[in-house]
């Protein structure tokens, strides 16, 4: 956590605040627009990104990426793909095993917005039939370890999912392969029998357009990963929460890239209930609580220790001897996972030039109704 505590509260001040109530999401746009450059720097270029939108959430930052020229996106939910055909996106999948009324959600999407290539996932052959009649092209989904959705990554199993697209007259557009479990060495070494899975479906008439790994964790061993790319593929990289960041993609991400946490939760002192805690009113229903204790880090307080919190309530322990800041004091919290945190509001304060210029909604958040009108 010491990473984000340090950062300089001085890059962040904000003016005009005793009209903000709090909590309150701040997004502060030159930061992001620094973060898509030190993206777009390291890919060398926007083709290589399919940044994963659920980060992003709203479509005021879903309309930066595609002024930055990153013309595709995956993302969750239906509800997200909407948004992004909205915000610009030329080419979006859908990278969710989606069954069900989803399915026909979908669907209406995609025929909403025909102009737009969009794609969905398949881990089986019996998938596939769900999507037939439709503009919605295929990627098959592929376990990278993490256990969770995919098919294992066999040549008999993917190549009868890719000829089964095949017979429902469906393009088949590419392998979605996301380790999000993996970093450092491990990222190179599932690459490389990724690689191999390919190259077997090359042999067989059925190569891949597109492979899509790497979320923001295996991101810095992604980038150097050749294997794919030398041998004719086209391997787009998925980081979507490089857009924001958070206390520990700050960590993992090359330090001299120019990084910077670009959304943060603005928050005040509302109690001290002993003579080193103040508590603010930042519990698990501002800053998500899912990646464990501390939710977050107080910017420009490496000593401040955010202990666990309850729903509308955040305790902090001050180094002993410190003087508490007056109730009403506004601090700044760096999410430790940035996501879910956007995901718990519903409009967010855009900064610039250290002022807010406009409030924006948070387009993505939440989901379509449960059932039609």
């Amino acid at each position: 956590m010491e990473l984000a505590m340090e950062l300089s509260a001085g890059d962040y001040g904000v003016t005009g605040l005793d009209a903000v109530r709090t909590p309150a999401l701040l997004i502060y746009a030159e930061k992001v627009a620094g973060n898509l450059a030190a993206t777009l720097r390291l890919l060398g270029g926007a083709d290589r990104w399919r940044p994963h939108l659920k980060t992003a959430k709203l479509g005021w930052t879903m309309q930066r990426l595609c002024d930055a020229g990153v013309k595709q996106a995956k993302c969750a939910t239906p509800l997200e793909l909407e948004t992004a055909c909205a915000a610009g996106f030329e080419d979006v999948l859908i990278a969710y095993p989606l069954v069900g009324p989803a399915v026909e959600l979908t669907r209406a999407v995609a025929a909403k917005y025909p102009a737009i290539r969009v794609s969905a996932l398949v881990e089986d052959s019996a998938m596939v039939a769900a999507w037939s009649g439709s503009s919605v092209g295929l990627f098959v989904d592929l376990d990278p370890g993490m256990h969770r959705t995919g098919a294992q990554p066999r040549i008999e199993g993917i190549a009868a999912i890719v000829q089964e697209i095949g017979r429902h007259k469906l393009e088949w557009r590419g392998l979605h392969y996301y380790d999000g479990h993996a970093s450092g060495a491990a990222v190179a070494a599932g690459y490389a029998g990724l690689l191999q899975l390919a190259e077997e479906l090359r042999r067989r008439g059925l190569a891949p357009r597109e492979i899509v790994t790497a979320g923001t964790p295996a991101f810095p061993a992604a980038l150097e990963f050749q294997g794919l790319t030398q041998a004719g593929y086209l391997h787009r990289l998925s980081p979507g929460t490089v857009i924001y960041c958070d206390v520990p993609s700050l960590g993992q991400l090359p330090a001299e890239s120019g990084y910077a946490a670009a959304a943060l939760v603005l928050t005040r002192v509302v109690s001290h209930p002993e003579p080193n805690r103040i508590t603010c009113d930042a519990g698990h229903k501002t800053v998500s609580a899912d990646a464990g204790d501390p939710t977050c880090a107080v910017l420009g307080e490496p000593g401040w220790l955010p202990r666990h919190p309850s729903e509308e309530h955040l305790p902090i322990d001050l180094p002993v001897g410190t003087r508490l800041p007056a109730r009403g004091t506004p601090l700044w919290l760096v999410p430790r996972h940035v996501c879910p945190t956007v995901n718990n509001f519903d409009q967010a304060l855009i900064v610039s030039g250290g002022r807010i210029q406009g409030i924006e909604r948070v387009t993505a958040r939440g989901r379509h109704r449960p059932m039609p009108a």
